[in-house]
């Protein structure tokens, strides 16, 4: 008998330390893409507790995920890296059964070239990549890559640390493709971005805080970013280079490490629903995947030209794709770069 009660209160004990390891949610996400509100709401709602990290980029993430660090529930990679995680076995198939409001997500974003059946990934967000730049200073309107090559802002401007969106700017200012597999075109883009360096304040994806700040007056940044700080300084604007840009979806994707899948489900099947889902509109200032979402978001943002661009806009953008074997190349490159 007393083995048997031994037995019973170890079981409760088990138990009761699964249940508490389930009041808390860890998120790795980019910087300010879960606000305060939303973490909350699922909080007062099911009771779990919501942590989030953040990364600053896609190469970041996967590092981390590559190195075998536990714990996550939730990340959010980009398109094209979803399509690396997948084939390094990095993602868990998710259960659909468990997300019903995946039928809130627009036709448009579902059954993208990097996760075909959404077997792994959830959109969460969409955006481009462009030049903010500060209108009292930065005269005439910017209107091509090219300024940031300009003497005139010396030192006065930030790149993002991101080396596929960094190397892509160069890329398309030669009038190649951000996807290029071609090595001399690669060369050649290194090659503009070494010009460059001396002319760059900084390399910072987190683009906002110095535009908001003063600290430069024209970033390379993720149209979010450039948004976000219009709210704080008004003169602060986004163009979208004539040569065109990169536009991304990024997303929702549970690691094979995550501790508490079901749990992780319930968060993005939450983050779904219309109301919730403007909600990280109002935030971010990036595009809802969600079509609905759209009615809930304040009339200012519902059809903003910088989270919505017009169709002859957006035929000029292309998405990152996965590269496979060139991959490493590009990283060379990158590694150059911040090395001299």
């Amino acid at each position: 008998l007393k083995w048997l009660l031994r037995s019973l209160l170890l079981a409760a004990l088990i138990v009761g330390c699964g249940r508490e390891e389930q009041k808390q949610l860890n998120v790795f996400a980019w910087a300010k893409y879960v606000g305060d509100e939303i973490k909350s709401g699922f909080e007062d709602e099911f009771g779990i507790r919501v942590v989030v990290d953040t990364f600053a980029s896609n190469e970041d993430l996967l590092t981390k995920m590559q190195s075998g660090v536990s714990g996550y529930d939730i990340i959010m990679p980009s398109d094209f890296m979803v399509a690396i995680m997948i084939k390094e076995n990095l993602l868990v198939a998710l259960d659909r059964q468990n997300i019903p409001n995946f039928k809130n997500i627009s036709p448009q974003f579902r059954g993208k070239y990097f996760d075909p059946e959404n077997r792994y990934s959830i959109p969460y967000t969409w955006g481009t990549a462009g030049i903010a730049y500060d209108s009292s200073i930065v005269t005439p309107p910017p209107d091509s890559w090219s300024v940031l090559w300009d003497e005139a802002y010396h030192r006065k401007f930030s790149m993002l640390d991101d080396t596929r969106e960094t190397i892509g700017v160069a890329l398309k200012l030669l009038g190649y493709s951000v996807n290029t597999v071609d090595p001399q075109e690669l060369t050649a883009a290194k090659e503009r971005l070494l010009e460059q360096k001396s002319l760059v304040k900084l390399y910072k994806s987190e683009a906002d805080e110095g535009l908001s700040s003063g600290d430069v007056v024209m970033s390379h940044c993720w149209s979010g970013d450039a948004l976000r700080s219009a709210t704080a300084r008004s003169s602060i604007k986004y163009v979208i280079p004539k040569e065109g840009t990169t536009q991304f979806i990024d997303t929702i994707c549970i690691p094979q490490s995550a501790p508490h899948k079901a749990t992780a489900e319930q968060f993005i099947n939450y983050l779904l629903r219309p109301e919730i889902n403007a909600k990280i509109t109002e935030f971010t200032k990036y595009g809802t995947c969600v079509v609905e979402a759209r009615n809930y978001v304040s009339e200012d943002l519902r059809n903003h030209p910088g989270i919505y661009p017009s169709e002859n806009i957006l035929s000029k953008f292309e998405s990152l794709m996965d590269l496979g074997d060139f991959t490493p190349n590009y990283d060379r490159v990158w590694t150059e770069l911040k090395a001299k």
